[in-house]
């Protein structure tokens, strides 16, 4: 099963905690978990729903324990790929970035959630749909309206 679903379930932490060494550590008591309580398993959902929705209330428990989850983690390396040319052009990006974090911070459940996990997560819609127990269907109308709402609220505050 770890082998199997490790690099989805630690896609789906870092959407929620945006720190690569506390989504590790979220991760691996994931697997931790779904292993101590797997008498408990029925079924009912798929494995990977199951480990996400372990995972998901771990991350949960993490960032109220720490307050500081929403920052990102100093230890990720900045890269030169996908980098503005000039000064002024990485300033516009940052501020561009800075308010489509901010919109999407208010945005209500489940967009914001089904944006990160497709954006962030890079999660296909059908893996999205699966986490959530709906269709892949759903998650890419989900995603859409998602997008649809940021864009509206991104123009309004311009």
């Amino acid at each position: 099963m770890y082998n199997s679903y490790y690099l989805q379930v630690y896609s789906y932490v870092m959407t929620i905690v945006k720190s690569r060494s506390v989504a590790e550590e979220v991760t691996q008591n994931t697997f931790f978990k779904a292993m101590t309580a797997r008498r408990s398993y029925e079924g009912k959902a798929s494995e990977l729903t199951w480990l996400c929705s372990i995972a998901k209330n771990l991350a949960i428990d993490e960032c109220r324990k720490n307050s500081k989850f929403a920052e990102l983690d100093e230890d990720t390396p900045e890269t030169s790929e996908g980098m503005a040319d000039t000064v002024e052009d990485k300033v516009e990006d940052q501020d561009t970035a800075l308010r489509i974090h901010l919109v999407l911070h208010e945005l209500q459940e489940p967009y914001k959630e089904v944006f990160q996990l497709r954006v962030f997560g890079e999660l296909p819609f059908s893996q999205i749909g699966m986490i959530f127990g709906k269709s892949e269907n759903w998650a890419r109308v989900t995603y859409h309206r998602a997008r649809l709402k940021i864009k509206e609220r991104m123009d309004d505050n311009e």
